[in-house]
């Protein structure tokens, strides 16, 4: 099909996009020296990127090879040999280093303890250090201790037994890296659908009517992806893309695995609505504003399966246009254009990512989402439904194993009546008080009311706003525990009495085998993969239990498991809807949880039974006269693990200051010019880069970014940090930057 194609020019030769094919040649160098060890983790292995899932290199969507350069990256982490533990005796000379050059040094060999006013760390047995973190709980009250587990490559089993640990221990202090992606997304779905997680599958995006994508790039974030939407491009699909920046790769992108995407590319999005920052529930409010006045509504299907449209409609016609054109950064003819775009759809599904979800008003940002989608009955049947795309592959099972400060296994709210279900269930007293989310345990830390953290991967001091305040935060805490497989930034910081390293297992080294749920909660059979191990790494999941048997031994009985796939059984009694996953042994084992579409039929499992439409506010951000609003943005990286200093897609360089050229010239600035940004939280140094964006928002890379975040401002429900609602004034820097060299 000519008319998709991107270029006439064979692989895309001298145009601005993502090199895929080098990216296979960069990982079979790479792991040059484990080669036969990493092809079979493709080969038999589910993914540990993003939340697409696969079997090997398979999926159930479409047919052909499912891989993506995330995964080629994330790769090493898997193979890689363990460092020389020589290197960690002084930890002074580490302090200098990047975190992927942290990374690269290779794995965590054994278990390493360090003491205050020690310059590094020594090796340590299991024994010691698991019997002295179990005193260190004893002596602790239980709100006094903190587990965190990260989303990198973790899986169910592990999750469900961290959660069942710490509540043993008499604590739901236990919170994952699901608490700043979706969390607003699950608060609002739930509320408005009954159900807390997405809606349809991945199927549902070929061949219909329409995709919107709000707030989210998955050409960086889920490459993958960009092959299903090749697929539907070719099968009549709209795409349209609601966001500040006129993002490169959503435009065009070069599908490697497929022989005609790769040699010409293909247009991916024909509809962009470029909205101010933090612009996106004004803009679709305007949108439904024009649907309602047009008669563009499904009366029927919202006369008889939804709740609260009266009310919606009434708000709606008392708001003015400028209300919605000043919050949008938008006309209202342009939020016409979208309203046509919905109207003319039979069918259309909504995808949504951190752009809709990181602000203060996350949960009403998808609530508008929502209620958009109602208007047409665009959920529960095919070829439509609402997508809070998952950037990581363990998020999703994350959240529902209950490894959540807020929610037990199910997604079930902790309250007492909950607790004492789970009480009877696991013999033993479980705490009905919610706990502390990340941000609040940090607070407690930084007053001296945290004793112990246990964070399982991660690195609070980079992907948490103000690092220097969470830095002071960590530093506090007298002891602390990272279990990880490689080094990160925050195992360096110096003890306040003791730092414990533990070294794990990646989950293609689990024996039994383990699963993930993916964005579409397929659950997927990851088998073990056969090849090299250190002999001291330990699987996650029984470190946890091991430590609170050691506390509360009367208990082990109730908290061993003989593998993981007791751990499965359990699981399947614990979450009704988990069903099934005790049945998963072998590669290509699967199921997916709630159907193919929830809501099916326009079932919808609320109290009463129906929809519900929400009334809404656009949020008045007030931000000082000249100042710009700014948002955080990913560049060639995984979660926070940076892999790259330019971004192949924007050539955007990690310091970028992105701007519209249009802003630039009022202020006598040119590409390159080095400037900071300024608010009252921190100060950011660049160079600016001129793009499509948006007037009056500026983009700059997370988590660098995060000295500019204000670390109070969150969401009302989830408390996720607002990582794209800040503002910063531009002031000019009197040197030239360099240019930024590939590296």
């Amino acid at each position: 099909m000519p008319k998709l194609w991107a270029s006439p020019k064979p692989l895309g030769i001298g145009e601005q996009h993502t090199n895929n094919f080098w990216e296979v040649f960069r990982a079979v160098w790479e792991n040059r020296d484990r080669l036969g060890y990493a092809y079979r983790i493709l080969e038999d292995g589910v993914c540990d990127g993003c939340s697409l899932g696969t079997s090997g290199m398979a999926d159930w969507t479409m047919n052909g090879i499912h891989l993506c350069n995330i995964r080629l990256r994330l790769l090493r982490l898997n193979t890689a040999p363990p460092l020389d533990d020589r290197l960690l005796s002084d930890t002074t000379h580490l302090q200098k280093l990047r975190s992927r050059d942290l990374r690269d040094l290779g794995r965590l060999p054994h278990p390493m303890v360090r003491r205050r006013g020690e310059p590094g760390f020594r090796a340590v047995s299991w024994d010691d250090a698991l019997d002295e973190i179990a005193v260190t709980i004893k002596k602790s009250r239980p709100e006094n201790i903190y587990f965190y587990l990260t989303s990198r490559g973790i899986p169910n089993e592990t999750y469900y037994a961290a959660q069942k640990a710490a509540r043993a221990l008499g604590t739901n202090n236990i919170d994952n890296a699901a608490r700043i992606c979706h969390s607003p997304s699950t608060f609002a779905l739930k509320s408005a659908l009954g159900v807390a997680a997405t809606t349809c599958s991945y199927s549902d995006l070929i061949g219909t009517d329409l995709v919107v994508f709000f707030g989210s790039n998955v050409a960086n974030n889920q490459p993958v992806m960009m092959k299903y939407l090749y697929y539907a491009r070719k099968a009549g699909t709209q795409v349209a893309v609601v966001n500040p920046y006129r993002e490169p790769a959503m435009e065009r992108y070069w599908v490697p695995s497929d022989p005609e995407s790769a040699l010409f590319g293909t247009r991916i999005t024909e509809h962009f609505f470029q909205v101010r920052a933090g612009g996106d529930m004004a803009f679709i409010q305007g949108a439904l504003k024009h649907i309602i006045a047009e008669g563009w509504v499904d009366e029927e299907f919202i006369r008889e399966r939804t709740t609260g449209f009266d009310e919606l409609e009434k708000a709606l016609a008392q708001t003015s246009w400028k209300t919605f054109e000043t919050a949008s950064g938008v006309g209202r003819e342009v939020m016409q254009q979208f309203a046509k775009l919905i109207h003319d759809a039979e069918k259309a599904v909504f995808v949504w990512g951190m752009g809709i979800t990181q602000h203060t008003c996350g949960e009403d940002n998808v609530h508008a989402i929502i209620n958009l989608a109602l208007t047409k009955g665009f959920v529960g049947r095919p070829g439509c439904g609402l997508m809070p795309i998952r950037g990581h592959s363990g998020v999703q099972g994350g959240a529902e194993m209950g490894a959540y400060a807020t929610a037990f296994p199910g997604g079930l709210p902790i309250n007492a009546e909950n607790a004492a279900k789970f009480t009877e269930r696991w013999g033993f007293p479980v705490p009905s008080r919610p706990g502390l989310t990340t941000p609040e345990m940090l607070e407690a830390a930084i007053k001296g009311e945290l004793d112990m953290l246990w964070s399982m991967g991660g690195d609070f001091r980079e992907v948490m706003p103000d690092p220097e305040s969470v830095e002071n935060a960590i530093r506090k805490v007298p002891m602390r525990v990272h279990q990880d497989i490689v080094l990160s930034s925050q195992m360096l910081v110096a003890p306040a009495e003791t730092v414990f390293l533990l070294p794990a297992t990646t989950r293609y080294e689990i024996t039994g085998g383990v699963t993930e749920t993916s964005t579409e909660r397929r659950v997927i059979f990851s088998p073990e993969i056969p090849g090299p191990r250190l002999e001291d790494a330990r699987s996650e999941w029984e470190v946890f239990l091991d430590v609170a048997c050691r506390v509360k031994p009367e208990l082990a009985e109730r908290l061993k498991f003989r593998g993981t796939a007791a751990i499965r059984k359990e699981i399947a009694a614990a979450i009704p809807y988990y069903n099934g996953i005790e049945n998963l042994k072998k590669k290509g084992d699967n199921f997916q949880h709630g159907g193919p579409a929830l809501c099916a039929g326009w079932r919808f499992p609320t109290p009463d039974g129906k929809a519900h439409f929400k009334v809404l506010t656009p949020p008045d951000v007030k931000i000082p006269a000249g100042a710009f609003r700014v948002v955080t943005r990913r560049g060639r990286q995984f979660n926070s693990m940076v892999y790259e200093e330019i971004d192949d897609n924007t050539t955007a360089p990690r310091n970028a200051i992105i701007m519209n050229p249009d802003d630039a010239q009022r202020l006598h600035l040119a590409a390159g010019d080095a400037v900071c940004l300024r608010n009252e939280c921190g100060i950011y140094a660049g160079s600016v880069l001129l793009a499509p964006i948006i007037e009056g928002t500026i983009e700059v890379h997370w988590p660098e970014g995060n000295v500019l975040v204000n670390p109070k401002a969150r969401s009302p429900l989830a408390k996720i940090p607002a990582y794209k609602e800040f503002w910063a004034m531009v002031e000019p820097i009197s040197e030239k930057v360099e240019p930024v060299l590939r590296p």
